[in-house]
């Protein structure tokens, strides 16, 4: 007869789950060993049950279908909490399984005993305790129908003893494959964002992830009304392609007019974004189009809320839409732009090939040029952000994954393992700063181990640098965020990866030309300038002192790689004053 942990898996596949990421332990034991005599699903052995949740987060991200992830009871449990917030904030559905101490010790103080379904309740839409064999597998399939509907983590805690418990009756089928809804606003919505379009002489459109799927209706819409078009960090790969309206990014990385162009508007429509900074938003003039209802008007004063996926929105509402024929402040907006791009464009990349230590700018502008047009870049939180906004170049086909909205450190190596798991065709490249990689350092391991071809570059510059530009932000000397020089391309050499340590720019095309032609894992380890976020000698310590947004969009403006470009190519069809 069949075990409580046989029956777990067998829903599972059924549910299309091929793997499970997670590190083995004794309470974990009888699942470990279902998934070994199933056919059709795996074990992903990693170094560490963070890592286990990051991986199952990016590849739900890729995928767009349910991920797992596991821990043992107590301590390797409580490990996958930090990637799994991630997963949950970023709408990844992400399943994880909780085992725990044997069900009679629950309450005791028992070795290793915590309370996973009070500890997950933060993170997840759903988070059960599985206490006797009856509860499956009605219990299970809740779980993956909540995190696949309604795109999220879900947790099943499961008592290693309940685990081995033989099943009183059959799975049968009863899996609903969930997917997320298409929200299509009311009809008074629509004609009231419609009337405000039409009034509207400065419209301004600000994008984030939710414009997925939806570019070609921003960019219609867009023209219908000669809006000007920006974007946050996590909106970038999903709408500043082929965009002839594109006024850069807002938010701490922002660059280009993308603010100004938000501040000067007599209406800002906020499409998908739940951008948390309100004090880069105008709090007023604005009208808000998003799937989720809880997301409306909690950054910013409405004048109309529109409950509504991006795409469906638009298609609703330009039947309603004037075309426009004033251009002049859409005009106005991109010459500013592309003025505000020439100025700084050079601040931080100027003689960049000859100049040691190597500019992280350079590092990230040549790996764009050399990277494939359908590579999946991920991105450390801190400066790697910044790399990736100003030079990773989006095309449509480029995915980049980051922990944009949790924030956490260290999770670009674990997304690329499970984006590489993914995607095993497609190149992918996971940007590490050296403070990212030392955190989760021991998953290097994994790479060798599941001979993934994942390639790493390391933006070394023994510094947290982030951290230190916060400090110069608050008007404080930095302090604790430089470290000792660590050479990582000999500790991924002694782990049996190919490596390569780079101290000078002529060498940089070379190195990772070379790691990214090669069939199995990469590390590239580039010596990079601490202080290439350096203050410009016209902004003085007064402006910086406790002025954060002027910091941002001023230091933060040097150095936008091939945005550039853009902005100069859509200059192209705007009449010279």
């Amino acid at each position: 007869m069949p075990t409580v942990a046989d029956q777990l898996i067998e829903v599972l596949v059924q549910a299309g789950v091929r793997r499970i990421y997670g590190i083995v332990g004794d309470s974990l034991n009888p699942v470990v060993d279902a998934v070994r005599r199933t056919e059709g699903i795996e074990w992903v052995h990693v170094r560490h049950e963070e890592v286990a949740a990051f991986a199952a987060g990016a590849e739900a991200q890729m995928t767009g279908r349910l991920a797992v992830c596991a821990g043992s009871c107590g301590p390797g449990n409580l490990h996958l909490i930090n990637g799994l917030f991630d997963a949950h904030r970023s709408g990844a559905p992400v399943l994880a399984l909780a085992s725990h101490i044997p069900s009679a010790q629950i309450g005791t103080g028992f070795f290793q005993e915590t309370h996973p379904e009070e500890l997950f309740n933060e993170c997840s839409h759903f988070c059960e305790m599985l206490s006797q064999p009856e509860q499956m597998p009605r219990l299970l399939r809740t779980a993956i129908q909540t995190a696949s509907g309604r795109r999220g983590a879900a947790v099943l805690v499961l008592p290693g003893d309940v685990a081995e418990k033989q099943v009183p009756s059959s799975n049968g089928l009863g899996v609903i494959e969930c997917e997320p809804p298409i929200v299509v606003p009311t009809e008074d919505q629509v004609l009231a964002l419609a009337e405000k379009l039409n009034r509207a002489e400065r419209p301004m459109f600000f994008c984030g992830a939710g414009t997925r799927g939806a570019h070609e209706e921003v960019m219609e819409l867009a023209a219908r009304v000669n809006a000007p078009v920006g974007h946050a960090l996590r909106g970038k790969e999903w709408i500043q392609y082929d965009n002839p309206f594109d006024v850069g990014m807002s938010g701490l990385l922002g660059y280009g007019a993308c603010y100004d162009a938000m501040h000067r508007a007599d209406l800002v429509v906020l499409l998908g974004t739940d951008f948390p900074y309100d004090n880069f938003l105008p709090q007023a003039n604005t009208v808000q189009v998003d799937i989720e209802p809880a997301h409306l008007g909690r950054r910013t004063v409405l004048d109309l809320a529109v409950h509504g996926d991006v795409a469906e929105t638009i298609r609703a509402v330009l039947p309603h839409v004037q075309q426009k024929h004033d251009r002049t402040y859409l005009d106005r907006m991109l010459r500013e732009h592309a003025g505000q791009l020439e100025r700084v464009v050079d601040a931080y990349t100027r003689n960049v090939e000859t100049q040691v230590p190597i500019h992280p700018e350079y590092v990230a502008d040549v790996l764009d040029d050399l990277a494939a047009e359908d590579a999946v870049f991920t991105v450390d939180t801190g400066m790697c952000n910044v790399w990736a906004a100003r030079y990773i170049t989006p095309n449509g086909r480029r995915r980049v994954l980051g922990s944009f909205v949790h924030g956490s450190m260290a999770n670009a190596l674990p997304q690329a393992i499970g984006a590489q798991i993914a995607a095993p065709e497609r190149q992918v490249i996971s940007m590490s700063g050296d403070g990212g990689l030392a955190m989760l350092l021991g998953d290097l391991l994994s790479l060798r181990t599941h001979r993934l071809p994942v390639k790493v570059v390391v933006f070394n510059n023994s510094s947290l640098g982030m951290v230190k530009l916060e400090m110069l932000v608050d008007g404080l000397p930095d302090f604790g965020t430089d470290h000792d020089h660590v050479d990582f391309a000999a500790i991924a050499a002694a782990a049996g990866i190919y490596s390569v340590r780079v101290e000078k720019p002529g060498e940089v095309r070379d190195a990772l030309a070379d790691a990214l032609r090669r069939p199995g894992p990469a590390l590239v380890d580039v010596v990079t300038d601490p202080n290439a976020l350096s203050i410009p000698p016209r902004i003085t310590g007064d402006q910086v002192k406790g002025f954060a947004l002027a910091v941002s969009r001023t230091v933060l403006s040097g150095g936008v790689g091939k945005m550039i470009q853009l902005a100069r190519s859509n200059l192209r069809n705007v009449p010279r004053p």
